[in-house]
């Protein structure tokens, strides 16, 4: 019984926060290899992309809650999230025409792209500070557990109840749609094949007869699309707080670069790595030890090895050590 008290309480604090924590990275992640990979920079704006998208979501949820709309048992951000999405896209393609067209057109290097998306950055931070102000902000209605701790405890007898938040499930569930969406539309649609084809050669591309205009804004449309819903999924998970967005953005950048910048698969599992390691390092083994072992064998400290409050350092290390010992990350995609 111990063993099974011991599995579920690494259950409950490790691998069901990994598993949610790690799809909404990949799909952050998932976004910035997407507009990497096609318009060939480091978009660092992306964070308060996700922070932006959010903040629209959560106006349009309060704006349905004060009208009574609902969706029951499911939160409504659901309902307002297409919103989301829509502004979040348009603001999105606005930048792209106001900023970083006129870098493309004067073919200037990736490093003024870079530098472009940083002052975007600061814009969209503002931009959501000012609106919705910097304090946490709770959107979260509907059913909050699946499983409950207690439930689960009294049905199976054991010290430890296994608690599944109905926002876990929802992340893990819409990351999963999302991916074979995207890897379908990517594989099977004709836009999708020119955008691999301007990916793999833009010169090439443009030869072949495709639409260099199209292809930039659909790729700013699904990056969006993929920033926002990660922004409202890691809102519901956790709060919704504009800074933390920003921060956000070195577990995304190291998840991309763990997996091999360009390569989709790589940002999914890069995404999983990351959140994990994160996880793994931050999480307290004391009681989970102290289930596996003798009683005098129990350790007296938490058995730690860092505060949750430097589990941003995780990314920060994991990024150096990718950069130095395989710059292509795992599936060898492009070296920054």
């Amino acid at each position: 019984m111990e063993v099974l008290d011991a599995l579920v309480l690494f259950a409950n604090f490790v691998l069901i926060p990994g598993l949610a924590y790690g799809s909404q990275l990949a799909l952050g992640a998932l976004g910035i290899t997407l507009l990497y990979s096609i318009l060939r920079f480091a978009n660092f704006a992306h964070g308060d992309t996700m922070a932006f998208g959010t903040m629209v979501t959560i106006l349009f949820t309060w704006w349905f809650q004060s009208l009574g709309l609902s969706l029951g048992f499911l939160p409504t951000a659901l309902l307002a999230l297409p919103f989301g999405v829509a502004f979040t896209a348009a603001f999105a393609l606005l930048t792209d025409k106001l900023v970083y067209s006129h870098y493309r057109l004067v073919k200037a290097p990736p490093i003024r792209m870079v530098m472009a998306s940083v002052g975007v950055m600061f814009v969209m931070n503002g931009i959501v500070r000012f609106i919705i102000g910097p304090d946490d902000q709770n959107f979260f209605d509907g059913e909050r557990f699946i499983v409950r701790a207690r439930d689960f405890r009294d049905a199976l007898g054991l010290e430890e109840g296994l608690a599944i938040k109905s926002s876990q499930l929802l992340t893990v569930v819409v990351a999963v749609i999302l991916v074979a969406a995207l890897f379908w539309f990517l594989n099977k649609t004709r836009t999708g094949k020119s955008m691999r084809a301007f990916s793999d050669n833009e010169d090439l591309a443009l030869l072949s007869g495709i639409d260099p205009k199209k292809v930039v804004a659909v790729t700013w449309i699904i990056a969006a699309a993929l920033a926002t819903i990660a922004g409202v999924l890691y809102g519901l998970d956790k709060s919704f707080k504009p800074f933390t967005y920003f921060q956000l953005l070195l577990p995304m950048f190291a998840a991309a670069i763990v997996g091999g910048v360009g390569q989709p698969v790589g940002a999914i599992l890069g995404g999983f790595v990351v959140a994990f390691s994160e996880v793994l390092v931050t999480y307290a083994y004391k009681k989970f030890l102290t289930y596996l072992v003798p009683e005098s064998w129990a350790p007296d400290g938490l058995m730690q090895l860092l505060s949750t409050d430097y589990k941003f350092a995780v990314s920060f290390i994991i990024l150096v050590l990718v950069l130095l010992v395989r710059p292509t990350g795992l599936l060898k995609g492009k070296v920054i």
